[in-house]
């Protein structure tokens, strides 16, 4: 069992996606670091010097002026800031894949669209490019 994990460990394609899983989890701190550093201040200052981040309702009835100072008493609260900070990290990062994955396709070299076959003048059969006599009527091609 320990030789059978150990072949499957070490196979390529695993380590490609531990290192894939790696660099995706760091990619994704600098895009969240990005969404609440960069992009949402300038969204907050422009709707009032609103903190997203401390947008909340608080379901308790209890009056509190942060959601730090909510979460503080363990009162339940719906952190619709947080959410929306979130929903941004998701379409800045669903972009960018998506935006990586169209160059790295465009590189990838295309398969040439070879002909194979081609139709018999005389009996209208599929025969090979490259054929001199036909193989259903046996009309001389060349």
């Amino acid at each position: 069992m320990f030789k059978e994990f150990k072949e499957f460990a070490v196979k390529g394609n695993v380590i490609d996606m531990a290192v894939g899983v790696i660099i995706g989890s760091a990619f994704g701190k600098i895009i969240t670091s990005f969404v609440n550093d960069v992009i949402m201040p300038p969204f907050g200052l422009i709707l009032g010097k609103m903190d997203f981040s401390n947008l909340f309702i608080n379901l308790s009835g209890k009056s509190f002026q942060s959601l730090a100072e909510a979460k503080a008493a363990g009162a339940p609260t719906l952190n619709i800031g947080l959410f929306l900070n979130t929903i941004i990290d998701f379409l800045i990062v669903a972009s960018l894949i998506f935006l990586l994955i169209k160059q790295v396709n465009r590189f990838k070299k295309k398969p040439a669209d070879e002909v194979l076959t081609k139709e018999c003048p005389y009996c209208c059969s599929s025969i090979p490019v490259n054929a001199k006599k036909c193989l259903y009527c046996t009309s001389d091609l060349s």
